[in-house]
């Protein structure tokens, strides 16, 4: 039994991994080190909570004894690294916690990392040669798009927020583990995530929760920024791959081809739901769309080019946005 430590399994895209991980390699022991901030929820791992092959652990990533125990303890042979501060408003109204656990916390995982896997740089000691490390980043770490073009591996970085500098900042810390250590690491950066799970703070669980609650729907501007839409169980399969099969020290983009605007994603959200939950008075949800004071240095456009990882790796997204959203909003409708 090979043990793989998860940071941040109990967070939106973690906890819809650890599971999917969980099923699907029966001879890993999953320990899942997750802090329980606002973002954090055991209620989303309830599929694993009684395996014999899952152990959760309640932690700060910062927490260098803490690591150095869970390696030691578990014999841990390899880490995929969620744990991140990573709300955008959050990192505007208070960024210190986010350079503390996304520069800090990821420095101190690669470092215990380092110390337990490998004897000198570029040379790892025997039992742990396959150990590897992989490290989930966003597409927020290259900036902004104008109307054309897409986020490639190779684009420059040029980070607008605390939050995505921050996590700029990590991928450049495992970056520097391989180069200068040798160490066995890759690192993907996705798009927007939606779908089961998500805290409730964020764009679709709140276009939905406000809804039907008959609240004022918010949307920041003029609604036009555009994200590239991808569904959270594609997402789950593209970091498995790129753990199990990437090329060591490389970096994969991982992306749904599904560009929408704020306003596109509300509209068609109401829309669903004006079929699924009709309001008794027969209005559309539409009319509870209501347009707020744009977020602070709010990135107007992001969209991936995932080709790297389609080629390379034979990797596709399952998931359109029309099928997503309709798994997502039932989903939702059943919780809220």
């Amino acid at each position: 039994m090979k043990s793989i430590l998860i940071t941040g399994g109990a967070g939106f895209i973690g906890s819809n991994f650890v599971p999917y991980f969980h099923d699907k390699y029966k001879d890993y022991h999953i320990v899942n080190l997750d802090k329980l901030t606002y973002a954090g929820n055991l209620d989303n791992l309830q599929e694993v909570a009684e395996s014999n092959r899952y152990t959760f652990i309640k932690g700060d990533i910062c927490n260098r004894e803490l690591i150095e125990f869970i390696f030691r303890q578990y014999d841990i042979r390899g880490v995929i690294h969620f744990a991140a501060e990573s709300h955008v408003d959050n990192s505007i109204e208070g960024p210190e916690v986010f350079i503390k656990t996304n520069i800090n916390g990821t420095f101190t995982l690669l470092d215990v990392a380092r110390n337990y896997w490998m004897n000198a740089p570029f040379e790892y000691k025997e039992e742990y040669k396959d150990c590897r490390f992989h490290h989930i980043s966003t597409d927020e770490v290259y900036g902004t798009l104008g109307e054309t073009g897409l986020f490639k591996e190779t684009t420059p970085y040029a980070p607008n927020s605390p939050y995505s500098a921050a996590k700029a900042s990590s991928d450049f810390l495992v970056r520097a583990y391989h180069h200068t250590y040798g160490m066995n690491v890759t690192t993907s950066n996705c798009s927007n995530n939606y779908g089961p799970k998500q805290h409730n703070e964020k764009l679709i669980p709140v276009i939905i929760r406000k809804a039907i609650n008959g609240e004022k729907i918010p949307i920041y501007g003029d609604g036009k920024n555009i994200r590239d839409w991808l569904y959270v169980l594609d997402h789950c399969k593209g970091i498995d791959l790129v753990y199990h099969k990437g090329k060591n020290g490389e970096t994969y983009n991982i992306g749904g081809r599904n560009e929408k605007t704020n306003l596109e994603i509300v509209n068609h959200i109401c829309e669903i739901l004006d079929k699924k939950r009709p309001k008794p008075d027969k209005t559309s949800y539409k009319e509870q769309i209501t347009f707020v004071k744009d977020r602070a240095g709010h990135d107007r456009r992001y969209a991936i080019d995932a080709t790297k990882i389609e080629n390379e790796l034979a990797w596709q997204a399952e998931e359109n946005f029309e099928s997503g959203i309709v798994k997502t909003i039932e989903w939702y409708l059943d919780k809220f």
